[in-house]
């Protein structure tokens, strides 16, 4: 323990300010004594203070590492003995155990002198760790370097702060999810407020629009009550010719669009069961397909029962009427024969075609409406126009697509699969069983020209189920079909004589501007048809 001598004789000549030379001290036993005492007292404090402190301290020879003392204070936190330490050097202790490490730091204490880690990692000797302030310092003994090293255990003051910044991380974490939940909520909350108002708005909308609904539907069920006994029961159109594939075929192209079409056809030919067909096709096909026969409607009542009236709009107009164009709004309208349009109402229908637009009789509001038009005649067109009954910038707004319904006389491989259809519904009707036709009257059925067409032989088919009494249709066809086959051969001699002028006069071009097609008022493709049924070709000259 000579070091600790040493240090006491220092420690004690720097605070209690005692002469160390014995010259100083006056008489020599009497300085002696008063400086041995000085030692023991210094000693008793030195000692107290050092086993009484509450930081571990660890003394070290400067120069070799070797520990010279260790207080108990130490010794209780690392869970060492005295022997433990006693004789070792710093890197021999388990705490300080790796080499490297602690060489490494013995080397930084040695030349700094004044060395201080704010946290140091310890493991006790049952292997806990704890983290620990470090504070060494380097001071002379008799010419000698000692080390001292102060060492805090700050394991709990790290873990609260470790607590601390956990807490106060969570805090924050819960202040901005709280702030973005307040957040959301007011967003939403404005939302809310917006969402009542444009629903006030819509309300507001809605009801005006319910009562306009209200009225139309009013409107469309008076239509549909006069139209259910007009309505077809034959649902499809029947027949495998190619005719009527062709038909079919223009139908596919045109119903997925909403150009207008034109049905030309004879009368019987079934150009409504097209419109439906088209419409049935169609995106409007939800909706119900108004239709309006312009021949039926008289000219008084044609422009009030198209474009609506107000109520007092002329004499007997005791309410107000909503047309066919707005009970077909965003639906389709069926026009048929059109030609019969009074001419000052032409004019009008143009304007609907163009811009959707029109006025009721007696109201100076206009009515703006989506409807799809399909329009049919059974004459030519064409010919209206250039004799002046029909205008023609109406007629190239109608005639954008056109489809030619065949009569039936042009497919009589179809009649006794229409023969059949119309059978199977009468007898539905009318509760009877038919199992078989006669030969002789399937043809007779195929000899007569039908002049009605379609409607004609539903008609013929409907007279013979009333007469049958068995199961066998007998059909008897109308006497003069006789003269009719010879008509129809007259007629046809007379559509090839007429055809053939036209191409003559065109030079024989059949499409384009000022070609036969055109002169005719048929679809190019249409009139190439009926030139090659026709057997018409350049060559061939007509007496």
């Amino acid at each position: 323990m000579e070091y600790i001598e040493r240090a006491k004789v220092k420690f004690t000549s720097e605070i209690e300010g005692l002469p160390l030379s014995v010259e100083d001290m006056g008489p020599r036993g009497t300085g002696r004594r008063q400086a041995d005492e000085a030692l023991k007292v210094s000693e008793t404090r030195y000692r107290r203070l050092f086993e009484s402190a509450q930081d571990g301290i660890l003394l070290l020879d400067a120069d070799t590492g070797q520990i010279l003392d260790v207080n108990p204070f130490l010794l209780k936190m690392l869970g060492y003995t005295h022997n433990d330490f006693s004789g070792k050097k710093l890197w021999e202790i388990g705490p300080f155990s790796d080499i490297a490490a602690s060489m490494l730091r013995f080397s930084e204490l040695q030349t700094k002198g004044y060395v201080r880690y704010e946290h140091l990692p310890l493991q006790t000797k049952d292997s806990r760790l704890i983290d620990v302030e470090f504070v060494s310092n380097v001071y002379m003994v008799d010419n000698k370097k000692i080390i001292q090293c102060n060492i805090r255990d700050i394991t709990l003051r790290k873990q609260a702060e470790k607590g601390l910044q956990k807490a106060h991380a969570e805090l924050e974490q819960r202040v901005k999810e709280r702030t973005e939940e307040l957040t959301r909520v007011n967003e939403q909350l404005l939302k809310e407020i917006e969402g009542h108002r444009q629903a006030g708005e819509s309300l507001r909308e809605a009801l005006t629009e319910i009562r306009c609904l209200k009225e139309r539907l009013q409107e469309e069920n008076l239509y549909l009550q006069e139209e259910i006994s007009l309505l077809h029961t034959h649902k499809d159109i029947v027949g495998n010719s190619e005719a009527i594939r062709s038909a079919l075929h223009q139908i596919e192209q045109v119903a997925g669009t909403d150009s207008t079409v034109l049905i030309f056809g004879e009368t019987g030919t079934g150009k409504e069961l097209i419109a439906h067909s088209i419409h049935n096709l169609s995106s409007r096909k939800g909706r119900l397909m108004v239709k309006v026969n312009c021949a039926a409607l008289p000219p008084t009542l044609i422009e009030s029962e198209l474009f609506g009236r107000e109520k007092g709009a002329f004499t007997g107009a005791l309410s107000k009427q909503a047309g066919r164009f707005e009970l077909a709004d965003r639906s389709t309208i069926f026009l048929d024969e059109i030609d019969s349009l009074p001419l000052d109402l032409q004019a009008k229908m143009l304007r609907v075609l163009e811009s959707g637009e029109f006025e009721r009789l007696g109201s100076p509001q206009t009515v703006k409406v989506d409807v799809r038009i399909i329009s049919a005649t059974n004459c030519d067109l064409g010919k209206a126009v250039s004799e002046g009954r029909f205008r023609e910038d109406l007629y190239y707004r109608l005639n954008v697509f056109q489809i030619a319904v065949p009569p039936l006389r042009e497919r009589k491989e179809d009649i006794l699969p229409l023969v059949w259809s119309f059978v199977k519904d009468f007898s539905k009707r009318m509760g009877k069983r038919i199992e078989s036709i006669p030969q002789k009257s399937v043809e007779a059925l195929q000899a007569y020209p039908w002049p009605g067409n379609v409607r004609e032989l539903r008609n013929v088919v409907e007279r013979a189920m009333i007469i049958t009494t068995g199961t066998t249709l007998h059909v008897d066809v109308p006497k003069i079909a006789e003269s009719k086959t010879v008509r129809a051969m007259t007629l046809e001699e007379v559509e090839k004589r007429h055809i053939i002028e036209a191409l003559n006069t065109t030079g024989w071009r059949v499409s384009g501007k000022n070609g036969a097609a055109e002169v005719l008022g048929l679809n190019p493709k249409t009139l190439e048809s009926r030139m090659q049924r026709l057997g018409i070709q350049r060559s061939k000259k007509i007496s």
